[in-house]
């Protein structure tokens, strides 16, 4: 392996086997592999070759396309097999190739195929592009949903159903693109001729509300009222009430429930319920929350799993626990079975109230019942155990539950090592850096820096410099305190080859 004396022209001293036992360690076998030439590829048959010997028809390009994992070669044979004589492309053919692209982020080519169309004269169907402006979204394209859904006319040479208009209107209001939801309202407002359909308008109440614009919410509410065509559904009553709810207007969200099931004879169903159990939880009156419950047991409704966990975490948030130890055993009673989040509640209620040993043994419930802890339920009992000092448990647990199959995140790993250096505790706290970079989770800024500057006040210049080099791998650029502590305490103990070495790496850092 040839390497450039180059590399070492900033060192004038010999590397050290920190450095040595870092580099990768070559098979020879695989040196000589790699020298030996590669036979030529054969030679790919053709295109004429290929038509002549095979006819493709539009199925068969189509399973062709949805099987070819590679987007670059299944453009390849949408563009190959168009070169047939006597073959064009249709609506099915187009829509494969460009589901396969957008799936694969090619949107470039997405674009292309696009422009390719507007020159095609079969018929085209506004599927296509109701498909492309949800993959659009997912990628955070924003205006590119818009761009799509301006498409439509020109391509398919119809005007935008209400299906289209409501799919591109609800993806910019759910990812609040507050401008594009106003230009596509104008541009329909100006250029279709479609009437706004029950889904269109509740789509427009869900955007007034997200706005905390209740007035102009009722407004199309009252408008609704008004059409022959579109009367308020279970869908726009539940929407205006948790808008009503999320500006602490619950009086007014109880009565358009009232007024839904009174006088528009509209039955509600568990997750209108739940809008209400929120509303007063969120606005710290559980009890109501809890008659919301009893009304709903009243009337034929059955509470759901969803319903009881609402009431359990707005119980614990007040610190109602013996209420909400005894809303999880009606829960249970009725024959449901506790979610994730009613443990996780009841969990983080106990954890702060200083019950670590009590939470331990909701988990081990969790698990008797075959119901998965997530996460955040996890992390919740890290919580816990740091602020008991319980430091051993806490590390077993992060060492040892990946190894069970739990995903755990950077902050179930920075939850801990937060813990063990404000309590300077730096033995663990070294320990758990090891392994959290070890498994590719960096520090906190402010946690790697004040960990750098206690071993060094500690005198720990060896683990400070090991901490340092291991964290700048990671991309971590440390600041200037704790730069300049840990150069004075080396030099003071006469270790000079980790000064060059530290210097070398801080030069790299800053270029």
């Amino acid at each position: 392996m040839k390497v450039s004396a180059t590399c070492f022209s900033r060192h004038n001293y010999v590397p050290s086997s920190r450095s040595l036992s870092s580099l990768p360690w070559i098979s020879p076998l695989k040196l000589k592999k790699a020298a030996e030439p590669k036979p030529d590829p054969p030679p790919e048959a053709p295109i004429e070759t290929w038509k002549k010997r095979n006819f493709l028809s539009h199925e068969t390009a189509i399973n062709l396309i949805k099987r070819e994992k590679d987007p670059q070669h299944a453009l390849k044979i949408f563009n190959m097999v168009s070169e047939q004589k006597g073959f064009n492309h249709n609506n099915a053919t187009y829509a494969t190739i460009l589901e396969k692209l957008a799936q694969s982020k090619k949107f470039q080519a997405v674009d292309r195929v696009l422009h390719q169309m507007t020159y095609e004269a079969c018929k085209f169907h506004e599927g296509i592009f109701v498909n492309l402006m949800k993959h659009f979204s997912k990628s955070s394209m924003y205006e590119k949903v818009l761009q799509t859904f301006f498409s439509i006319k020109p391509i398919v040479r119809e005007k935008p159903s209400p299906k289209a208009i409501s799919t591109c209107l609800n993806l910019l209001v759910d990812s609040n693109q507050v401008d594009l939801v106003r230009q596509l309202l104008l541009h329909a407002k100006r250029s279709l001729t479609h009437k706004p359909n029950v889904c269109v308008f509740n789509i427009l109440v869900k955007y007034h509300c997200k706005n905390g614009d209740l007035d102009s919410a009722f407004e199309v509410v009252e408008e609704m009222r008004n059409s022959k065509f579109s009367y308020p559904n279970l869908i726009t009553y539940s929407t205006l009430m948790d808008g009503l709810c999320q500006n602490g207007r619950l009086k007014e969200a109880f009565e358009i429930f009232e007024e839904m099931v009174s006088k528009d004879r509209i039955v509600p169903d568990p997750m209108t319920y739940n809008v209400l159990i929120n509303g007063f939880c969120c606005g710290g009156k559980p009890d109501r929350a809890r008659n919301v419950i009893e009304f709903m047991k009243n009337n034929g409704c059955r509470p759901n799993v969803i319903n009881y966990s609402a009431l359990v975490n707005g119980l614990c948030k007040v610190g109602k626990l013996q209420d909400a130890k005894e809303v999880f055993a009606e829960m249970r009673s009725s024959g449901l079975k506790p979610d994730t989040v009613c443990y996780t509640s009841l969990i983080n209620y106990v954890c702060r109230n200083g019950k670590i040993d009590e939470a331990i043994e909701l988990l081990k419930e969790m698990k008797e019942n075959e119901c998965q802890p997530d996460t955040v339920t996890f992390n919740v009992i890290l919580g816990g155990l740091c602020r008991e000092g319980r430091f051993e448990e806490a590390l077993d647990m992060v060492e040892n539950l990946p190894h069970e199959g739990v995903y755990l995140n950077k902050g179930s790993y920075r939850i801990v090592l937060n813990s063990l250096t404000q309590n300077c505790d730096l033995n663990k706290a070294k320990k758990l850096l090891g392994l959290m970079l070890g498994r590719g989770f960096l520090p906190h800024y402010a946690t790697s820096n004040e960990l750098l500057v206690s071993l060094c006040k500690a005198g720990m210049a060896d683990d400070a410099a090991m901490a340092l080099f291991g964290l700048v791998e990671m991309g971590f650029q440390p600041g200037p305190d704790s730069w300049e502590l840990l150069i004075e305490l080396i030099c003071r103990e006469r270790k000079l080859l980790y000064v060059f070495e530290l210097l070398d790496e801080l030069v790299i850092t800053n270029s």
